[in-house]
């Protein structure tokens, strides 16, 4: 998420080479599992026209919709049955969303849980002063956990490079995966922000097997020199082929693409090159 996203949060309540041409990929596409996207991508399109976005998306390839808290809440103006129901007409599954955590909590887990969803997760934090606070984060996660599972939904928590960053001689995300009880609280890894960081996503992963069941699939400009260099899938420097094959025997089920700066395309277009080339991979 990039900075813009921050602010929209809060007044809300919250590779190699260019890409191939789509008939190429397609040629040779072999994805055997569904995939998904995370709305926020395609966030200006989706408040204007929910219904025909959302058509749009499908039509694409995607199968499973990552929503977001917007003004419009996580459903987009629709009650959580007529969502679902419309999502699976057009042959697609809402699997998660993000959300804001401190509002209304159990009332959002209710309504997930009542059209089948997987998972709430939580967005953002932001980068703290001391390695305290996100031992505070863990409690408040383990509690959310507590609520989603009552629910018979999953709780999780998605990463940005902050987490990955040395505070008093620790990470802070090493604190918050040994302070979060397995049983109520997953993560979803954002691959984009670890890399951003400087780590290896499956390298951390390895050490926190079964852990991470949720992952954006975001490419990072090559040779990237700001922080917030996304771009579309199979032009950056992120070796995902290899990344993918590797996480699914780490644990992680849930496959969702990502993107947040558009130098190639609007965002429906980048989102739908996107879709072509998550057909290419092996899920």
């Amino acid at each position: 998420m990039v900075q813009n996203r921050r602010d929209f949060l809060k007044m809300a309540g919250f590779a190699a080479g260019a890409l191939l041409p789509a008939t190429k990929l397609l040629a040779g596409s072999k994805g055997t599992k569904p995939f998904g996207i995370q709305l926020y991508s395609i966030k200006e399109d989706i408040a204007k026209d929910p219904k025909d976005v959302l058509k749009q998306l499908a039509s694409y390839g995607y199968k499973q919709i990552e929503s977001f808290e917007g003004s419009q809440g996580i459903f987009w103006g629709m009650a959580p049955k007529e969502f679902g129901k419309y999502v699976s007409d057009l042959g697609m599954k809402i699997i998660s969303a993000h959300c804001d955590i401190e509002k209304d909590f159990e009332r959002k887990a209710a309504d997930a849980a009542s059209i089948g969803m997987k998972y709430l997760l939580c967005p953002w934090k932001g980068p703290q002063k001391s390695i305290d606070a996100f031992k505070k984060f863990a409690d408040e996660f383990n509690k959310c956990g507590e609520i989603c599972k009552k629910n018979g939904i999953r709780f999780g928590y998605h990463n940005h490079d902050y987490s990955f960053k040395t505070i008093d001689g620790q990470l802070p995300q090493d604190v918050m995966m040994a302070n979060t009880d397995p049983a109520l609280v997953d993560f979803e890894m954002d691959m984009y922000w670890v890399v951003t960081a400087g780590m290896d996503p499956i390298a951390y992963m390895q050490k926190h097997k079964n852990r991470f069941r949720l992952c954006h699939i975001k490419d990072r400009v090559k040779n990237a020199h700001d922080q917030f260099d996304s771009c579309v899938l199979g032009t950056g420097s992120i070796d995902y082929p290899s990344i993918v094959k590797k996480a699914k025997a780490l644990g992680m089920q849930y496959f969702i693409v990502e993107q947040e700066k558009f130098d190639q395309g609007t965002p429906m277009e980048c989102a739908q090159k996107n879709a072509v080339y998550m057909k290419t991979l092996s899920l």
